[in-house]
């Protein structure tokens, strides 16, 4: 073969070889500029975020309440319940207090809430919160009640923003106020929904299968070692007003309810339905045996007709939150052997 030949040949190879090096380095220099650009956008998202967060963290809000108007910053992440409605309605949205107040009855934490709020601090009773152990907490968000904190309300507020509640048993009313407080509206407001749901279906299964039995009168009933009480109102009182249950003609009060000394009396408890809770205590079971043994006691319609029903007294009136709702509502289902 001629010099020619091998020359041209070598050419051709060596301007392949060049080419295919050129395509290799813009294939990698794309690369190397595309990564950056990605990083740039992704940089820009996460940015994004954290300004968005450091934003919410940062708003300043103004909650208005039983006591006035509080000024609350951001999400609040130390808090502190002072009734027990408020300390079930933190667990239903998923907080957990630093501090709460002792349960009346379990003390020092309800059963139902015991796994929830395992570690938290006790910070006294719900009639005597103690300051010292709230400030010690260092909250940045305490939920109060006007009914029982209205004398320390200025001191507790000097210690941390300070939201109260009217009461302590209207278990959505401190659903919204501390959805709000907690900057947790659309939690709260599921809560509620749900809440809402439950009611109409309870309903619509009751008038369907009792039909025109529907609605039932009921009493709430309570026996103490020296009277007996029938409640109008209060927790349990207006939830079964809001489930559709009537009040006896002589029970339409208002009033939270009515004690009773006399046995003479016992005609005023009647009613279709009998919902008694009890405190676990010696003296009360002789004097609900003494109650129950007296012979007016067996003439009235609850009793001739086996809908006296003992339900849990934690459940239906020591808690006033938003779950012993819902577990009172189970008990209730089950009582009329409904499906929940």
């Amino acid at each position: 073969m001629s010099t020619t030949y091998f020359s041209k040949r070598m050419f051709f190879s060596l301007f392949a070889a060049v080419m295919l090096l050129a395509l290799v380095l813009t294939g990698c220099g794309g690369k190397e500029t595309n990564e950056p650009v990605e990083e740039e956008i992704s940089s820009e998202e996460e940015t994004q975020v954290e300004d968005n967060a450091t934003e919410v963290e940062s708003e300043t809000r103004e909650v208005t309440h039983a006591m006035g108007t509080a000024t609350i910053e951001g999400t609040p992440k130390t808090i502190v319940t002072l009734y027990q409605g408020a300390t079930d309605a933190a667990v239903a949205l998923g907080v957990k207090p630093a501090g709460v107040v002792e349960s009346w009855v379990q003390v020092p934490i309800y059963d139902y809430l015991k796994a929830d709020l395992d570690g938290v601090t006790i910070v006294g009773q719900e009639t005597q919160p103690n300051l010292e152990e709230i400030a010690k907490l260092k909250p940045d968000l305490i939920i109060a009640s006007k009914l029982r904190h209205e004398e320390i309300y200025e001191q507790l507020a000097e210690i941390a923003p300070t939201v109260a509640h009217e009461t302590v048993f209207e278990f959505k009313g401190t659903v919204e106020l501390m959805g709000q407080a907690l900057n947790m509206e659309e939690e709260a407001t599921e809560l509620l929904a749900n809440w809402d749901e439950r009611v109409a279906d309870f309903q619509a299964k009751a008038s369907e299968k009792l039909g025109d039995e529907w609605p039932v009168n009921a009493s709430i009933l309570n026996f103490r070692a020296d009277h007996a009480r029938i409640y109008f109102t209060g927790f349990a009182g207006s939830i079964l007003e809001e489930l559709g249950f009537t009040r006896p003609e002589n029970q339409q009060s208002d009033e939270w309810g009515v004690q009773l000394t006399d046995k003479e009396s016992i005609p005023e408890m009647n009613a279709d339905v009998f919902y008694i809770f009890n405190e676990d205590d010696e003296a009360v079971k002789k004097s609900f045996e003494d109650w129950t043994n007296h012979p007016l006691w067996a003439n009235l319609d609850a009793v001739k007709n086996e809908k006296v029903f003992m339900v849990d007294e934690v459940t239906w009136n020591m808690a006033g939150g938003i779950i012993a709702a819902n577990l009172m509502l189970d008990d209730i289902y089950d009582r009329f052997e409904l499906e929940k």
